[in-house]
């Protein structure tokens, strides 16, 4: 047994205060109390408080190899989601699986720096250069498995079926690495992807369709009713209003609003963004099963819109937070992001009334949730010790320690992670 003691715990309901944890050889606590035990132990005495980690609910690791490259814009024309995406196409088409192997390392790798302790990898880049499958049906995915454990940041690989270039549209020839021709195609991708999955320890796996645009609708319906029951759903909806507008057309239903009406919706769902939704959507999914992914840094970076995050949050609605493009990777600046962008279209302050223990516990229950995950409190006995740890020279006050975390970016000096009770 190995035992530390942090001078502040965060747990769901408030600050443990001393904190002493006791973690056996692999990283389980076993010990979680303000006490120390009652044997002499040798004790590692943290001048820092604990918050838990952060899962990192959606992610395209490749594209950090483009982060920054696509800002600068040529005078007289217009830029958008659109326009960003023929950039993100000539960067994946030029990716080989060694080279993903080691931009995923370095993503990860930023992640667990930033306090990200698992990561959900939304992965689609799936054939070679030519639009071929590998003989390993599952060699990109691999890779980012094998990234995931360098790194040392736990993972769950999301293998994502992707159909069409558009509603009704065939597959563009710069999607032809995403492209998964069958739904019975796209099932021998994941049970390849989980045959690897199996091997690492702190690795999983999840089931996506990309997006409403981009598969059919009866394939869509068929994959969620066809993989296995205990899996983790991930699907992008409604982002941006031109995806709404073409939904309307091809399905005569906005696209939440069809998810909600055709699919068997429950928990294991995560749709991703939902920028665009109208009251009756806000409400219906809020009051569903369902969980929303939201990516603040990403979404405003692409110029997506904001999230109605207050109104959902009032009749229900669970969220978690993904880094998407890797634009930004702090989960404290995304935490920001999503409070002050509601308080500038809302010109209120109140968005949470406590400090921010109502963001916390959000995107660290929902978060979990969309790893397959499922916990009570966010540190418990018999469960990894998976903590973001913050250095301040400020006096620490259990009523104000949280929102200066979050708020005052000033606050934490210096920020450490541990992953199954080991620093990284």
């Amino acid at each position: 047994m190995k035992y530390f003691r942090f001078s502040a715990l965060l747990q769901s309901d408030g600050w443990l205060r001393p904190a002493y944890v006791g973690v056996d050889e692999n990283g389980l606590i076993r010990y979680l109390a303000n006490r120390p035990p009652a044997e002499p132990v040798a004790v590692e005495v943290i001048e820092g408080v604990a918050l838990p980690g952060f899962p990192n609910a959606h992610s395209h690791a490749f594209q950090y190899a483009m982060a920054g490259y696509a800002e600068m814009h040529q005078p007289g024309t217009t830029d958008d989601f659109w326009t960003w995406r023929e950039a993100m196409y000539r960067c994946a088409l030029t990716i080989t699986p060694d080279e993903m192997e080691e931009v995923a390392y370095s993503c990860y790798k930023k992640m667990i720096e930033s306090g990200y302790t698992h990561v959900a990898e939304f992965h689609y880049l799936h054939h070679d250069k030519d639009g071929k499958p590998y003989d390993n049906l599952a060699e990109m995915g691999d890779r980012l498995v094998a990234a995931a454990a360098r790194a040392g940041i736990r993972i769950t690989l999301i293998p994502v079926f992707y159909q069409k270039g558009g509603f009704g549209k065939d597959a563009l020839p710069e999607q032809r690495r995403f492209i998964s021709k069958s739904v019975e195609q796209y099932f021998r991708l994941l049970e390849e992807s989980e045959r690897f999955v199996k091997q690492y320890a702190n690795a999983s796996l999840g089931f996506s369709v990309h997006s409403l645009r981009a598969a059919e609708a009866k394939h869509i319906r068929e994959i969620v009713e066809q993989a296995p029951g205990d899996l983790p759903f991930h699907m992008h909806a409604a982002e941006q209003i031109k995806e709404v507008d073409d939904c309307i057309a091809h399905l005569g239903m906005r696209p939440v609003e069809w998810i909600l009406n055709n699919l068997p919706v429950d928990r294991r769902f995560h749709l991703v963004h939902c920028t665009h939704l109208n009251d009756d959507e806000v409400k219906g999914l809020a009051q569903s099963p369902a969980h929303v992914v939201l990516c603040p840094s990403t979404e405003a970076n692409l110029g997506d819109g904001i999230f109605r995050l207050k109104d959902f949050v009032r009749h229900g609605g669970k969220f978690s937070i993904g880094t998407d493009s890797q634009i930004g990777l702090n989960p404290l600046e995304d935490l920001r992001w999503l409070d002050y962008s509601q308080r500038l279209i809302s010109h209120q302050r109140n968005t949470f009334d406590d400090g921010g223990l109502t963001l916390i516990r959000q995107v660290i229950f929902s978060g979990r949730n969309a790893m397959g995950m499922d916990s009570k409190d966010f540190f418990e006995t018999g469960k990894p010790l998976d903590a973001v740890v913050y250095f301040s020279n400020e006096e620490f006050n259990s009523a104000t320690a949280l929102s200066q975390i979050i708020y005052f970016s000033s606050y934490a000096i210096k920020t450490h992670t541990v992953i199954n009770g080991k620093w990284k």
